[in-house]
């Protein structure tokens, strides 16, 4: 069988002398990878990065085979990340939680669509709120979203300062003073909109970190990837 599809490389290992297996994250057909022949070649290697979107060809006789993968770049992400290490940790980091919490072969259509507004958003300052977004996206596309549309506890949809670790869901500052050290901060970009500063992108970052952690991880019993640690630290003071 075979099918064509928009996708975004998410990691790439070498195979053999010549060949690489690439892992992808296809608008219709989730996380699949396939044998790359001479992906470990010069003009391969180009195409084979993190972060690149490109045009893949599935080919295998069955359908759960690993099977082969012809690509064709699209936009080169990685390259365009280089210069700026800020953006290539976020690059680096969204491609490893995508591999690490996506079930392979199954059909994420708004996890594809959050990392490619992702991967184009990198090109503008507003990046690290998107970042936030996009993880929060991920929570959602897999069942676990976060509910900050109104307060847990009084129904208001003002005011709202809070998330309770326990439910996901938002709490007013009225109603969850009291209890403050035991709920996290609410970033205000992720209610309102806009861009966050570098406090409330970690704030958003711990957030969207706990519950990807007891939601996405526990059951697997890993933890999160090196790389988001990394860009965290880009944003500690």
């Amino acid at each position: 069988m075979d099918w064509d599809d928009e996708a975004v490389v998410l990691e790439v290992r070498r195979h053999g002398e010549t060949g690489a297996i690439a892992s992808l994250l296809t608008r219709s057909h989730g996380r699949h990878s396939g044998l790359v022949h001479g992906g470990q070649s010069k003009a391969h290697r180009a195409v084979l990065q993190p972060g690149n979107q490109v045009r893949a060809w599935w080919s295998g006789r069955l359908a759960e085979q690993l099977g082969t993968l012809r690509l064709e770049l699209a936009h080169a992400h990685a390259a365009a990340c280089m210069a700026d290490p800020g953006r290539l940790a976020a690059l680096i980091s969204a491609c490893a939680l995508a591999e690490l919490v996506l079930p392979e072969r199954q059909p994420h259509p708004a996890s594809h669509a959050a990392l490619a507004a992702l991967l184009h958003a990198l090109e503008a300052e507003s990046w690290p709120s998107v970042y936030v977004h996009f993880e929060l996206a991920l929570l959602r596309d897999l069942g676990f979203g976060l509910d900050l549309s109104a307060c847990a506890a009084t129904g208001q949809t003002s005011d709202l300062a809070y998330v309770s670790p326990k439910t996901g869901r938002a709490v007013s500052l009225e109603a969850g003073q009291p209890y403050r050290d035991k709920l996290f901060p609410l970033p205000s970009f992720l209610v309102e909109g806009g861009e966050g500063d570098a406090a409330s992108i970690r704030a958003g970052l711990d957030l969207a970190g706990f519950f990807l952690e007891r939601h996405a991880l526990a059951a697997h019993r890993t933890v999160l990837p090196a790389a988001r640690a990394r860009l965290v630290d880009r944003f500690r003071p």
